[in-house]
């Protein structure tokens, strides 16, 4: 079968191979699937760059997130009733980006019939996130303030969705005019343009204060960290949270300790592998249940971009970092 891997740590169009090997057997509480679609997502990257929260072993086969067909189990009654089953794979043993992988069983998730194998390929990673750390972690009340940074991507047009859906405000902040523009298009409460390499932590304060008053906000979410992240933090209202959740920027978060201390905010960090499996099974389903829902009536909904033939992995990863692409890249490693 065909698996892309890599054998050492660099830029992803240099360092990806497809190469024949074995398929692959599922050991006792894993399954064996059949994958049909994966996306080329932001951590599939940094995971080949080496620069992500954990190295793996080398060589490789990169993708956290996809959908497939349940073949075979390797025993659990868990795995016996997902055999033929179409499911959503968040996968951290084995790869996704081949034609067939295995994946523990508890991180499979099966999918209802009505919802596209391409919404099934991105069920994890953004619209599972989005909705955690809004409507979970930090449950942002009806009629308040959410500030968010990259708003532009593809999660941060499901929060602004989010918002609209559950009656939340959002602030999003972005880098370019434009994409102001789409997201007011799209129903955003505020769009503040900003520069971290041209503006400073108090141009954004003074923006958001602007935008929602001289008390700040209460609830923020960052995937950028550096300069950004850092200038985010003084904006946080008495008592606010911020959520990381990501390290776009290789930079680290800098700020006084006053920036918390005086407010009494905080900073902490959201993954959704760690988040996940703290939770019970019941709340597991009930929470697969509401973004399948969520996906299924738009708020949720990924735009899909360009598909792309497993064999042409490496053209892929140069459009998934293509500026000013639109729509998830994906791979495909066999039709439904």
């Amino acid at each position: 079968m065909k698996s892309v891997q890599f054998d050492q740590f660099g830029e992803p169009a240099e360092v990806l191979r497809v190469r024949d090997v074995d398929v692959p057997q599922p050991k006792s509480g894993e399954l064996l699937v059949r994958m049909l679609l994966s996306p080329v997502n932001p951590s599939d990257l940094m995971t080949i760059r080496g620069v992500y929260g954990k190295q793996p072993a080398l060589p490789c086969t990169p993708g956290y997130e996809g959908v497939g067909v349940v073949e075979a189990s390797g025993g659990g009654l868990l795995g016996k009733l997902l055999v033929g089953k179409r499911v959503a794979l968040l996968n951290g043993i084995n790869g996704n980006w081949q034609e067939r992988t295995t994946v523990l069983a508890k991180q499979a998730v099966p999918l209802p019939k009505g919802l596209a194998a391409e919404q099934g390929a991105t069920f994890f990673v953004n619209p599972t996130t989005a909705f955690a750390m809004t409507r979970r972690v930090l449950a942002v009340p009806t009629g308040d303030w959410l500030l968010q940074t990259a708003a532009a991507s593809e999660l941060g047009k499901m929060v602004v969705r989010l918002g609209r859906r559950f009656g939340f405000k959002t602030l999003n902040i972005v880098r370019r005019a434009e994409q102001a523009d789409a997201l007011k298009k799209l129903g955003a409460d505020a769009v503040i343009v900003f520069d971290a390499t041209k503006q400073s932590a108090d141009d954004l304060q003074r923006e958001v204060k602007n935008a929602v008053g001289s008390h700040g906000v209460r609830y923020a979410i960052d995937p950028v960290g550096g300069a950004t992240g850092s200038a985010v933090v003084k904006s946080l209202a008495p008592g606010g949270r911020m959520l990381v959740y990501g390290t776009l920027s290789p930079e680290p978060l800098t700020f006084s300790p006053r920036d918390l201390m005086t407010p009494g905010a905080s900073v902490s960090g959201f993954w959704l592998a760690r988040w996940l499996p703290q939770l019970s099974l019941l709340a597991k389903l009930k929470l697969i249940r509401t973004v399948s829902g969520l996906i299924q009536d738009g708020t949720l909904t990924s735009d899909i971009g360009e598909v792309f033939s497993i064999d042409r992995v490496t053209d892929a990863v140069r459009a998934a970092e293509t500026s000013g692409r639109t729509g998830k890249i994906l791979l495909r490693m066999a039709d439904a």
